[in-house]
């Protein structure tokens, strides 16, 4: 049986939707520290963290109503759902039209809602060394953080679905609660390929 405590402390659409204002522009500030404000990228999805499969199913209905499932791919052992949304989240100057919900895995997030935004950086690269090269470009005030000389996390990986045949290497950069990917292809590029 399921208690009114649970059903409050459930993340809901609603609940969403008044944190992406605080969220927003939280991220946007981090952009700007980062210096990826000004390098004109395009913002592909942004991401869900969630608890527990109810509160996922429960938002994957929600978000059903306002668009349509595009992937549901197995990605590290769990479901991860994109869903193309009728009208795009507002992110400053850029429209985000996809959401990634992912399913809970082994992890349990201290707090659950808007997590993370991925922003894609052109130029084909398939190596996440090749991408830090193409990032310092167009960004040489990276150098320090992607260094890890400062206080922001940075992590570099090749996560890929069961299916896809397109080399989507990361640079995640953290801070807190705050999640910034750079990757070089948009998730819907990432998707076509698993048709292939």
């Amino acid at each position: 049986m399921t208690t009114e405590s649970q059903i409050s402390s459930e993340l809901t659409f609603d609940a969403l939707n008044k944190q992406w204002p605080t969220f927003s522009q939280a991220i946007l500030d981090f952009m700007k520290e980062l210096g990826l404000d000004s390098l004109d990228l395009e913002c592909d999805h942004a991401a869900l963290r969630v608890n527990t499969s109810q509160g996922a199913d429960s938002l994957r209905e929600a978000y059903c109503r306002q668009g349509k499932i595009i992937s549901d791919n197995m990605i590290n052992g769990r479901p991860i759902l994109i869903i193309a949304l009728d009208t795009p989240l507002v992110l400053g100057e850029l429209a985000i039209d996809c959401i990634e919900l992912p399913y809970p895995g082994d992890k349990r997030y201290p707090v659950e809602g808007w997590e993370h935004i991925e922003l894609v950086l052109p130029g084909g690269a398939t190596t996440t060394e090749t991408l830090r090269e193409q990032l310092l470009e167009r960004a040489p005030t990276l150098v320090a953080v992607l260094d890890q000389q400062t206080d922001v996390k940075v992590k570099m990986s090749s996560p890929q679905g069961e299916h896809e045949r397109l080399a989507n290497p990361t640079i995640a950069f953290k801070r807190g609660n705050l999640c910034i990917k750079v990757h070089p292809h948009g998730i819907k590029a990432v998707i076509a390929s698993e048709a292939k």
